[in-house]
């Protein structure tokens, strides 16, 4: 038997075994490991911005929401953002787990 044979035949276990072990689906990253997945900015009225994406696996989409300080859920939505923001400050949002 020729080297390039008995190569071929110590290697097709290996790559049979390899394809066998590998994931059906790719690995999702917990939400707790995922460090943002977009951006507030503060006006400087108070007005937050926050510039956001989806996460996969589902489906792509992004998104762009205004909360003034008036609305309901203002607090809610800084209180969530680590470290606060200033007016005129961009920071990262993570995501709501």
């Amino acid at each position: 038997m020729s080297t390039r044979c008995k190569t071929a035949v110590l290697l097709l276990p290996l790559a049979v075994a390899l394809m066998a072990a590998a994931p059906a689906e790719p690995v999702q990253p917990r939400c707790e490991d995922i460090a943002s997945i977009g951006t507030a900015t503060m006006a400087e009225d108070g007005t937050l911005t926050l510039r956001i994406r989806s996460l996969p696996p589902g489906p792509i989409g992004e998104g762009v929401f205004h909360y003034a300080p008036n609305d309901a859920n203002y607090q809610d939505v800084l209180s969530h953002i680590t470290g606060g923001v200033k007016a005129g400050e961009t920071k990262p949002v993570r995501p709501w787990c």
